[in-house]
């Protein structure tokens, strides 16, 4: 619903591309992909710099661009901000990377697929050759929660090569206040009323005909496995980094998590390098953040300013739900740094 019916609407071009690095995933999803593209009005993107929307958990990119009772989607929010020359005008695309197990991380898993890989070699020079727009150092990244942790990483991973700025809403970071035994013991007493079997979890799961609220965690806790910690012996490559009988942690498979924790990537020196690249960095997260967000986002905070790394960190009195306002305050100023 528009807030403002006065300011130019922009087009929002609805593309499909059929990604070879997806192909064969062994979640068995379609690698053919719908990117829905933001032109704002008066222009066909040509010479424009590009934004990459990732978004959260659950969703695929095209839930930004539907209709919204109560309030904007993405486009009509950009109508009014560029409309009202609160940023300057971008081309921002809204990739699909919804998966069977309801999202991604946006990292290449050899179990979900090599979503990180499709997002610049594949993606991104799509775009840019059919709307003229993005290139070097007119390339930014942003998203909340899932999609605002895989803007952190590709920001430590890409900063200065691919991406020029990146912005996270209430993204994902310090795995142990996120992740804890806690909620990996009520997964395993939830896979018990399925014989232990993630297979039989997922299939009942498909089949409905509703999910109850602790299957979508179990999922959620299945897709993060998928993502950082795949062995492809496995059904769909998932294994849990617990013992299914007792809950103790296995190290090595943990280990294999914390690695793409975006507060010990922060350690690594290419990873600073590559932020320090950056021509705008933001970073924000709701100080009741119900997922425990809040506590990784100051120590990352903390990390940043004591290496030195060019930042933008607030905190807001919300918690992780329903916070697309905060876009009001990113995208101008990822789009400023770009203009």
């Amino acid at each position: 619903m528009r807030k403002d019916h006065n300011v130019p609407e922009g087009m929002v071009h609805n593309l499909r591309i059929d990604s070879q690095c997806l192909k064969g995933n062994l979640l068995g999803d379609p690698s053919l992909r719908r990117i829905d593209v933001y032109v704002p009005a008066g222009h066909d993107g040509r010479g424009l710099p590009l934004l990459v929307d990732l978004v959260g958990y659950t969703a695929g990119g095209p839930a930004h661009t539907n209709w919204k009772n109560y309030g904007e989607n993405l486009p009509e929010r950009l109508d009014r901000l560029i409309g009202t020359d609160a940023m300057p005008p971008v081309v921002v695309a809204f990739p699909d990377c919804f998966t069977r197990l309801g999202g991604n991380q946006y990292v290449d898993s050899a179990a979900m697929g090599a979503w990180e890989t499709f997002l610049i070699r594949e993606m991104v020079p799509f775009l840019e050759e059919r709307f003229g727009c993005g290139g070097e150092g007119r390339r930014g990244i942003f998203g909340k929660s899932s999609g605002g942790y895989g803007s952190l990483v590709h920001a430590m991973r890409h900063g200065g090569s691919v991406w020029s700025v990146a912005a996270s809403h209430s993204g994902d970071v310090g795995f142990e206040y996120l992740y804890h035994l806690g909620e990996f013991a009520g997964a395993l007493r939830h896979l018990a009323g399925h014989g232990m079997s993630i297979e039989a979890f997922l299939s009942k799961f498909e089949q409905g005909p509703k999910a109850k609220d602790q299957d979508w965690h179990v999922l959620m806790l299945l897709a993060q496995a998928a993502s950082f910690d795949p062995d492809p012996s496995q059904f769909c490559g998932i294994r849990l980094p617990v013992d299914l009988q007792t809950c103790e942690m296995i190290e090595e498979r943990w280990a294999n998590w914390l690695r793409w924790d975006p507060l010990r990537m922060a350690d690594d020196e290419a990873c600073r390098e590559n932020l320090r690249k950056l021509k705008a960095f933001y970073i924000d997260c709701g100080d009741v953040d119900q997922y425990n967000m809040v506590y990784g986002s100051r120590q990352l905070h903390r990390k940043l300013e004591a290496a030195g790394i060019a930042h933008v960190y607030e905190e807001f009195p919300d918690n992780h739900s329903s916070v697309d306002y905060r876009m009001d305050v990113s995208l101008p100023l990822l789009a400023r740094a770009l203009a």
